[in-house]
């Protein structure tokens, strides 16, 4: 199943299935993010809106991107927030969207999907003002070395949606060649159980 195809439908049952990368991820993003005050946020990847309403209350205004329409209709559902846009898009094609026009933009569980980081980390330079936030948060590498990704079930079947695994050095030296900083590194497991693997990993960048 294509990866859009496969988004499109999990999005009848994504807010219901049982997914412990997806809760923690609404965890960690609020965490992180709650403290920040922004005129205006480009959400990539936001899904059936999980983390757009927290934006939506911390930014002057909010373009929520996304490839799934379905996922965005559920999102649309949800979402009553005046100053949220949301938008259909493929960023591995050039964004829509002026340059230096955003103070914040946060990619969540998107880009094990993408396999040229440099592209996408080129357009959030490109995209956002000078001293802007980059923020991502991803599957940790770690869990995908040892053969898990995103999925889902239909029928009693298992869905596995195709991924592509990015080092954490990949992370990080394509940010510093597109003109970002490393403010704040995490790795996070579920109930602090640093035993296990991480499930994810989130990156806090600036823009020079």
């Amino acid at each position: 199943m294509e990866i859009k195809d496969a988004y499109n439908n999990w999005s009848s049952t994504y807010d219901d299935d049982k997914n412990l990368t997806r809760d923690l991820d609404e965890k960690v993003t609020r965490k992180i993010l709650n403290p920040l005050k922004v005129k205006s946020t480009l959400e990539i990847g936001c899904g059936t809106g999980k983390n757009t309403e927290m934006l939506a209350k911390i930014s002057g205004k909010v373009l929520a991107i996304d490839f799934s329409e379905r996922m965005i209709e559920r999102a649309k559902e949800k979402i009553k927030s005046g100053n949220v846009e949301f938008k259909t898009a493929d960023i591995t094609n050039k964004w829509d969207v002026p340059d230096d026009s955003f103070e914040l933009i946060t990619c969540n569980l998107v880009l094990e999907h993408i396999e040229n980081l440099d592209f996408i980390f080129a357009e959030a330079s490109r995209s956002l003002v000078k001293g802007g936030n980059l923020f991502v948060s991803e599957l940790h590498p770690f869990r995908q070395y040892v053969g898990k990704k995103a999925n889902f079930e239909r029928e009693g079947e298992k869905n596995e949606i195709h991924s592509l695994v990015h080092n954490i050095s990949d992370f990080l030296n394509s940010a510093a060649r597109n003109g970002f900083t490393l403010v704040k590194l995490d790795e996070w497991h579920n109930d602090n159980n640093e035993i296990k693997l991480p499930r994810l990993i989130t990156f806090l960048f600036n823009k020079k």
